[in-house]
């Protein structure tokens, strides 16, 4: 079984921060949301990736080789984007016959790896939502299996969107689908969807049964990321000890990364900070702190800050991207 991971887009909705930094690498419960998914899988016996890679690609890959050195990673490079469809079509030199478990590089579900794995079927992720318009949809027979996939229908006959995971056994018929999609330019929304790929196998005979996840984290989003952060805060049941920072009141969930310096600050609930930051006489909560920054006087609340950032005075809902600085004395 390989695990495919695209993670080639720009992420444009969480600009400024994807100017300089993979989506995937953003900061969350005191990981990343890439690490996340590597080690999920990697706990449900998966121990071969391939990364679809584009934008600020080389980070991803640093970042990889650094934390998962043992880890048997390929690299496919998407420069063109025209969709996931696309880019899964890419890695066929490398997956050849493979099964492959295809997660979308910002979905993070709750789910049983290993049992899907080890399914006789090929699986796809679902869960209801209240407006499916903007997801693929799944139409679901009573036994369970999948009769029609469709990306962001305007008239949608199901409520349950895909989530982002798919386990394929057919991998042949999967890139003969996308093969023919690509060259009859067959495209959702401007692009190369995977899941009209996945329709044709089913018109073909494939069959594809679903599978329910119980939490869906969406990390595409500020206002969602941050939800994201507080719920896996309490998930991940991080903990920090408000002894080794001075003057400072910790209320849980935090988490507080290496070589951090917090003075005269409270410090929570729900906050995700990053490596080697200083904060002095501030208040902070409900927001996702990148590394190497200084803040200082400064009360923070639904806030994602970026990395290498000064910020000093009053109150504020910030949005900031890398590499800034801002007085708002």
């Amino acid at each position: 079984m390989i695990a495919i991971i695209p993670i080639a887009g720009a992420g444009t909705k969480l600009r400024p921060h994807s100017y300089t930094q993979p989506k995937a690498l953003i900061p969350l419960a005191g990981k990343t949301v890439l690490s996340i998914i590597i080690d999920q899988l990697k706990e449900g016996g998966i121990n071969e990736f391939v990364f679809i890679v584009g934008y600020l690609g080389d980070k991803i890959q640093d970042y990889v080789k650094n934390k998962y050195p043992g880890l048997k990673a390929h690299y496919v490079h998407q420069l063109d984007r025209q969709g996931i469809g696309h880019a899964i079509r890419m890695t066929k030199s490398i997956v050849d016959q493979d099964q492959v478990l295809v997660v979308l590089g910002d979905t993070i579900c709750d789910y049983d790896v290993q049992e899907v794995v080890n399914s006789p079927f090929s699986m796809i992720g679902v869960r209801k939502v209240d407006d499916p318009r903007e997801f693929g949809v799944a139409e679901i027979a009573d036994d369970g299996f999948i009769s029609h996939v469709v990306e962001k229908p305007q008239i949608p006959k199901s409520n349950m969107a895909l989530v982002g995971v798919y386990k394929i056994r057919e991998t042949e018929q999967m890139f003969q689908c996308l093969e023919n999609n690509i060259r009859q330019g067959l495209r959702s929304q401007g692009e190369y969807s995977l899941t009209d790929a996945l329709d044709c196998m089913i018109k073909m005979g494939a069959k594809f049964k679903s599978f329910k996840v119980e939490s869906w984290f969406d990390c595409g989003r500020k206002e969602t990321l941050l939800e994201s952060n507080a719920t896996l805060l309490k998930k991940f049941a991080v903990t920090t000890d408000p002894a080794q920072f001075e003057n400072t009141v910790i209320v849980p969930p935090v988490s507080i990364g290496s070589g951090c310096t917090i003075k005269n600050s409270i410090i929570g609930p729900n906050v995700t900070i990053g490596d080697n930051n200083d904060i002095n006489d501030s208040i902070i909560k409900n927001s996702i702190i990148g590394s190497f920054s200084s803040l200082f006087d400064i009360v923070l609340d639904d806030s994602v800050i970026g990395s290498d950032t000064n910020l000093r005075g009053e109150t504020r809902s910030l949005n900031i991207g890398d590499n800034t600085s801002i007085d708002l004395g």
